[in-house]
């Protein structure tokens, strides 16, 4: 039952319809995540933390804009079990993701999305910013595509932090 799960919700559009119809707490898609050092993380290896996963662009000034507060909310709550994954969209060239993790010091998990694979399966992401949180069993609790609301996003984190 549970690879048949995992198979359905590899569909792009089936993960899609299954966020924005409102369904709680569905499994967040496999994914493959290159970081900037070549390693690689899965979605597995983020199960047992909170999660947030951004889809964002260096070209994108709403990115630009909310990375600091991206970086506080990582500070705040790594200690914790939280862990932030920037997903660079493909369109990103990636000496610019480099050069922006560097000057930026981006303190978290940044990955680049060469070939598309990663934001087709979070649901065929092409705006920029994309959010997603993810709870400590893997699945998707709340998709903001903008900017979140950061005092909401605290709300939600320390409510899932606490959760066993």
């Amino acid at each position: 039952m549970k690879i048949a799960f995992r198979s359905l919700l590899l569909s792009g559009a089936t993960a899609a319809l299954l966020v924005l119809g409102g369904c709680a707490q569905e499994a967040a898609p496999t994914s493959t995540f290159v970081l900037l050092d070549g390693s690689r993380t899965t979605t597995q290896d983020l199960r047992g933390k909170v999660t947030l996963v951004n889809f964002w662009a260096t070209s994108c000034t709403t990115c630009v804009a909310e990375m600091p507060q991206v970086i506080a909310t990582y500070d705040k709550y790594k200690s914790r079990g939280y862990e932030t994954m920037a997903v660079a969209m493909s369109y990103d060239p990636p000496s610019y993701v480099v050069n922006f993790a560097e000057t930026r010091k981006l303190p978290f998990k940044v990955a680049i999305d060469n070939t598309g694979d990663v934001a087709k399966a979070w649901g065929e992401v092409k705006l920029t910013p994309t959010t997603y949180i993810v709870n400590k069993k893997g699945e998707i609790v709340k998709r903001y595509v903008g900017a979140p609301n950061f005092d909401e996003l605290h709300q939600l984190i320390e409510k899932l932090l606490a959760e066993a």
